[in-house]
């Protein structure tokens, strides 16, 4: 290779939109756009806004009645 010509990088993985915003995310907050964007999602995940969902808590672990 020669000094004029620059390495072709490759990325590891495609780009992706904000899942907040959907602007080009940015390699510093990826998959976020900026920091701002990844606080607001973190602020949903503490609060509760987000959740997985599983079992009703009723249910018993397959023990007969």
């Amino acid at each position: 290779m020669t000094q004029s010509q620059p390495d072709k990088v490759t990325p590891l993985r495609p780009r992706r939109p904000c899942p907040e915003c959907n602007k080009p995310s940015e390699r510093s907050f990826y998959p976020f756009c900026s920091k701002r964007c990844k606080e607001v999602d973190l602020n949903r995940w503490l609060s509760g806004s987000y959740a997985i969902p599983g079992r009703a808590i009723d249910e018993e672990d397959g023990d007969p009645a």
